[in-house]
Order: C-alpha cells, then structure tokens, then sequence
C-alpha cells in the first residue's frame, strides 16, 4: 500500500528476484489501465467466440505465469465479478477462461497493490472482505519520500549513476546547491518524479557537471520558497 510512485511496483519484482521463485516469469498487470470489460480476460483467458471481437482465444496471465509471481496494481479497481474469481483461485488455485466451463490450475505467488486501503474500501462494502482477508497475508506500507528526507540525495543519486549508465553520459561534479534543491522540495511524485527529474538533468547537463539550473523551475521554486520561509521564521523570531 503506498501513494502513485512510491515503488510498489519496484519492491513487488524485489520480492520476486529475492525469493526461490526468481527464475520463474514476473508479470505486472496494471489493472487501473485496463478497460473494464476486458479485465477478467486478460488476467483469467478467454476462448474464441467469447465475446465480441474474440476471434481467437487467449491466455490470461494466471495460465501465463505459472509458477511465477503475479503482481496486480491498482487491485481496488477490480469490479465484485474479478473479485469473485480472483478468491476462488486464491483458495483453491482454480480458475476457468471467459467463455469456456473448463477448470485450470494456477500456482502463481500473488503480490498486490494499491494506492489506497482495502481495508476502508470493505468496510464501505466496496471490496469483499473475505477476499482482502485472504490478500492481507503480508503488508507492507510505503512510506511518503518526504517522509523520509535523508533517503532523498542517495535515491537521486542512484537514479542518476542508472541514467548516465543507459545514456552513456559522465557526471562527475554534483553543485551543493543542486543537492540543496532535492533536498527541500516535497516531492508529490515520490520515487517516480524523483527519477523523472533525475534523468532530466542528467540528460540537460553540460561540462560533466550537475548544478541546479539542471533542475525544473518547479525544483528551483521550492528552493528559494523554503529559503524564504527561514529567513522570514529567523526575522520573525530576532524580532
């Protein structure tokens, strides 16, 4: 559980990659992107003709999987339907294909993930509960990256070393003001807008060097913001 960006997705694979199962296929189902009508498909199969524009069949992602692990994003959007279907392979490891009365196997490990609590959408009758029981084996919560100020230079820096290693770009120097500038704003976007700004810069600098012109305005503003708030705190207080 974790707001958009705070890297559910990210420790969902970490799992995988860590766990016995790392040789086995990962797959990552962003339910939130998918139209309504064409979840149930995509995660359980379809046989051919089983609905308009099924001209040959599919294998979900259960079948896919196989021994792998499964990760579902965004599972509280999932319709009472999906839901139903999703406890019953979670209990019995069964499932059948849109369309067709045939029963298959899955023994996929689920992970999944939301940007809200199940726990509050069941009790407003919005998720089953049976079903956010049998989910709410292991939780994890994400905490916000503001929330964790003295992560925010090192991530960045990260983010930076995976930019300049995919674009073939050297940075050598990083202006203490460029970290300055990381370091105060809030960061809404957490992991995900970190990085995006991370390779922006990278890709924007010059001279292998980092500086804080590298960084957007909306950066920068938060900067001299904060810097405005202290010294308006520090005047206040003298006074």
């Amino acid at each position: 559980v974790g707001e958009t960006g705070s890297g559910k997705t990210t420790l969902g694979h970490l799992i995988h990659l860590l766990s016995q199962r790392s040789d086995k296929p990962f797959h990552n189902v962003a339910c939130g992107a998918l139209p309504r009508d064409l979840i149930e498909s995509e995660l359980f199969g379809h046989v051919r003709g089983a609905f308009t524009g099924a001209d040959r069949s599919k294998v979900g992602r259960f079948e896919a999987v196989n021994n792998g692990t499964l990760l579902l994003d965004e599972i509280d959007i999932l319709g009472p339907k999906e839901q139903g279907k999703l406890l019953k392979v979670i209990e019995s490891g069964e499932f059948e294909l849109v369309g067709s009365n045939e029963t298959r196997t899955s023994s996929a490990r689920l992970i999944v993930a939301s940007n809200v609590d199940l726990d509050k959408l069941a009790a407003e009758d919005r998720f089953r509960t049976d079903l956010y029981y049998r989910l709410n084996v292991l939780e994890f919560r994400l905490p916000l990256l503001r929330d964790r100020p003295l992560d925010i230079v090192q991530l960045a820096m990260q983010f930076v070393d995976e930019c300049c290693t995919e674009h073939s770009i050297e940075i050598e120097t990083v202006d203490l003001d460029y970290l300055e500038a990381i370091r105060r704003y809030t960061w809404p976007g957490n992991l995900r807008e970190l990085k995006n700004h991370m390779q922006r810069a990278v890709l924007l600098s010059s001279d292998a060097r980092l500086t804080v012109n590298d960084l957007s305005h909306v950066v920068i503003s938060a900067q001299f913001e904060e810097a405005a708030k202290q010294e308006q705190k520090a005047t206040t207080e003298w006074s």
